[in-house]
């Protein structure tokens, strides 16, 4: 009996937190359509309509409740604050790029203090950022159609929670339940033929800094690295166009549309949603994949990412014809 009582309680704080958010999202949206937080469409620009922009303020805010319920995790929560911040202000004025990344050293460092990292060695720790700011850049960069992020983020939350309840309990439940429900209500709205709002750099920036946390605790907690393998299809993507555009000889922090997600929307026709969901669809099979033989993690990354890699370099070249 007490613990139904229990499961009732925290079921009704659930119900209570998605009105919440859905409250939230409508403020937002009379405060943005005032202050004329919008994205308007150019010619590197995926969508054809003005769109309100920062719909993505919901995880941020997802992350500071957990923090309030759970305070041991008050410095990754302030980490994720001072990058929220910034990428909220940089929707509204567009920051120079040093200040951007200025920022995200800093969150970072946070970040790294909270997991106690500074004691490896400097050669890792060097790494380790260079691997973070990329994560957190890559993340944002493929944050370009309706659904991508929102389904994404749901499907790589969903799969460290599988780990979390069932193999390896790293994290305090809520800690992913709040983000993940965020991702659901951000959705309503996004994941649309004509999406209300986008989840601009506080969304994307915010979700892959939360998502570094959960990856990089539960990598040093198991001293396995195979579930970078959680952010394969949007790693893939990434790196490989970013070689490509060196190639080409193009300036990689300027906006493009070369992503193999791009081009299919843009040049392809598919429709956003469609996209979207096919990209969550192999990363949620990558991840059943990866927690159902992590222990072979040399055999599982070739048969994880391999597939990626023919397939970006196959068709990629068609879809560019």
């Amino acid at each position: 009996m007490p613990f139904l009582l229990i499961n009732y309680f925290r079921s009704m704080i659930y119900l209570l937190i998605v009105i919440a958010f859905f409250a939230v999202m409508l403020l937002y949206f009379r405060v943005a359509d005032k202050y004329n937080i919008i994205d308007r469409p150019n010619e590197r620009s995926s969508h054809t309509h003005v769109t309100i922009r920062g719909g993505g303020i919901i995880f941020l805010l997802a992350v500071l409740i957990g923090a309030i319920w759970y305070p041991q995790y008050w410095l990754p929560a302030a980490g994720t604050l001072l990058i929220g911040v910034i990428s909220f202000i940089d929707d509204r004025i567009s920051l120079p790029n040093k200040v951007r990344i200025i920022f995200h050293l800093a969150a970072v460092s946070i970040l790294f203090i909270s997991l106690q990292i500074f004691h490896l060695p400097a050669i890792w720790i060097a790494l380790l950022y260079i691997i973070a700011v990329g994560i957190i850049n890559a993340y944002n960069f493929m944050d370009g159609i309706n659904g991508i992020t929102g389904l994404y983020s749901l499907v790589v939350l969903g799969g460290f929670q599988w780990v979390n309840l069932r193999r390896f309990a790293f994290m305090e439940p809520d800690m992913i339940w709040l983000p993940m429900i965020a991702c659901l209500v951000f959705l309503f709205f996004n994941f649309r033929k004509k999406a209300r709002c986008f989840a601009g750099d506080v969304g994307s920036v915010t979700m892959a800094f939360w998502i570094l946390f959960l990856l990089l605790t539960l990598t040093l907690r198991t001293h396995n690295g195979i579930y970078f393998l959680f952010l394969s299809v949007y790693g893939v993507d990434s790196v490989l166009t970013i070689i490509h555009r060196l190639l080409r000889r193009e300036n990689i922090f300027q906006a493009h549309r070369l992503h193999f997600y791009q081009l299919m929307a843009n040049e392809c026709r598919i429709p956003h949603r469609i996209i979207s969901a096919l990209y969550a669809a192999i990363q949620g099979t990558i991840i059943l994949f990866v927690v159902a033989f992590s222990s072979n993690w040399m055999i599982v990354s070739a048969i994880c990412l391999l597939p990626l890699i023919l397939a970006y370099v196959l068709l990629k070249p068609r879809l560019l014809r």
